[in-house]
């Protein structure tokens, strides 16, 4: 009866542990609309995604869209998140703490950038097509 028990209180203790885990995940998300980035990330992404609805994107098409937005997002995040351990490790300024926080943010910039060249490759020949009535 007592080993039944421990693996009673062990899965216990793995439910609490994973429910604790994605409590914080989303305290997480809940944080990110506080950050000026991430809204503009996530308004543009509102728009990208009514414009694919707009021109008819295939599912090929969505899923590249999808993965592209992702990939903003969750470098917008990491960026986030790398800058408040910065800060918490190091409050005064230093050039290692802010080549740190220049890394992360060039690493939003390429994601961003990336975006845009796929958004073009994706929208470009469609709204063309519907711009001169073809």
């Amino acid at each position: 009866m007592e080993a039944r028990q421990e693996r009673l209180l062990a899965a216990f203790h793995h439910r609490r542990s994973l429910l604790s885990s994605f409590r914080a995940a989303f305290a997480g998300l809940r944080a990110l609309p506080a950050q000026r980035n991430m809204v503009i990330h996530l308004t543009v992404a509102v728009l990208v995604l009514a414009l694919g609805g707009l021109v008819g994107l295939d599912l090929g098409e969505w899923a590249v869209l999808l993965l592209t937005i992702a990939l903003v997002l969750v470098a917008e995040t990491f960026n986030t998140a790398l800058e408040a351990l910065v800060d918490l490790a190091s409050p005064e300024r230093r050039p290692l703490a802010r080549r740190a926080k220049d890394l992360a943010a060039a690493a939003v910039l390429l994601a961003a950038l990336f975006s845009v060249a796929i958004g073009a490759i994706l929208f470009l020949p469609r709204l063309g097509k519907i711009l001169l009535g073809k």
